[in-house]
């Protein structure tokens, strides 16, 4: 009888599998991320709800850094974020090694975050392509408004998501056409119904289904 591999050796075996999904704040990349979880069997990873999860931990070393990055929009140093995504993704790992297709959420935001992810994840994750959830900036500020009502988010209000989209703008786009250059870019437009876009996002996965 073959006997099972070591779990420490099934997780070196199973390398992590990657969409980064990108957009703009507002753009719906929480929602169809749930969607796609549910029919793919991928992970969710918001790299942003991971350090607002952080931010909240009393003994965290990181959290008043995080807090004062988010309140001004700002972008939180790369190897935060990493070292939050890379234990998300080792211990969701090691709960299933079977389960190593991730969908990471708002990530990389800015040439940094791409230079910092090569350099400590280049051997460790493959990533596939970019998933781009497209939307005009009006729309994506309405929604975000709309959903400050409830969600409690001290980012959605007027003041900072000018902010946020203004950062997204100068740093996120620049690192999706990168990837398009590279043919690693799969744009969706996400201005249409959450049920519309995820017609087009079904597309997408069945289409490279082989990932």
């Amino acid at each position: 009888m073959r006997r099972s591999l070591p779990l420490l050796v099934q997780l070196r075996v199973m390398k992590p599998l990657v969409v980064f999904v990108l957009g703009g704040p507002g753009a719906g990349k929480g929602t169809q991320c749930e969607r796609i979880v549910q029919k793919y069997s991928y992970t969710h990873l918001s790299a942003g709800d991971l350090l607002r999860e952080e931010r909240k931990k009393s003994n965290s070393q990181d959290g008043e850094l995080i807090d004062k990055c988010i309140k001004e929009g700002a972008i939180v140093p790369v190897e935060i974020t990493i070292r939050l995504l890379q234990r998300a993704m080792n211990e969701a790992m090691k709960a299933d090694a079977q389960k190593n297709k991730f969908l990471i959420d708002g990530f990389p935001r800015n040439e940094d975050n791409l230079q910092g992810w090569n350099k400590a994840m280049n051997d460790e994750a493959d990533v596939a392509y970019i998933l781009f959830f497209d939307c005009d900036d009006e729309t994506c500020i309405n929604r975000c408004l709309e959903r400050g009502k409830s969600s409690g988010r001290t980012d959605d209000n007027r003041e900072s998501l000018k902010k946020r989209i203004q950062t997204y703008q100068q740093s996120t786009k620049p690192i999706i056409e990168q990837y398009q250059k590279m043919n690693k870019v799969r744009r969706v437009d996400a201005s249409r119904s959450v049920d519309q876009v995820f017609e087009a996002v079904q597309k997408i996965f069945d289409k490279d289904a082989s990932f």
